[in-house]
């Protein structure tokens, strides 16, 4: 992997593509609509996520009843992971990307507007956005090792 440089007087946070999301064709969709609210794409990543990329990136819901399926559907095909640039991004992300259940997000976010409610038992809801600055550091270090450096 090539060197990525991330400048600490900027705000970035980190979005990925569910597997559900990438099964669908809506990758492009998904960051069309990134770039159109004025933010920065400055990394992409197309991977088979590993055990332990999850168990880093999940480790506060280690242990709840719901971890081991999802895990199991965030390796049931592949993800896109994204490093975005811009000013109030990690808010500004997480408002475009919608509440986590779809059925409940509003219109016009992405959850809103493409997710479905499979009543499978795990959420599938298409996109991961980091909740804060914090948040977003650790997880881009975890899909994005070469940023660590």
């Amino acid at each position: 992997m090539s060197e990525l440089k991330l400048d600490p007087n900027k705000e970035y946070t980190l979005m990925l593509v569910k597997p559900d999301g990438y099964r669908r064709g809506l990758v492009g969709k998904i960051l069309a609509r990134i770039e159109q609210k004025g933010y920065a794409i400055v990394a992409l990543r197309v991977a088979e996520a590993t055990d332990d990329e999850l168990q880093d990136h999940y480790e506060e819901h280690r242990g709840k009843h719901f971890f081991e399926s999802m895990v199991d559907f965030m390796q049931s095909g592949k993800i896109v992971a994204a490093v975005i640039e811009g000013t109030r991004v990690v808010e500004g992300v997480r408002s475009l990307v919608g509440t986590t259940n779809p059925t409940e997000a509003a219109p016009g976010t992405i959850r809103g507007d493409f997710g479905r409610d499979y009543d499978s038992g795990q959420i599938q809801n298409l996109v991961h956005a980091s909740d804060s600055i914090a948040s977003a550091a650790r997880e881009i270090k975890i899909w994005f090792p070469e940023a660590a450096k």
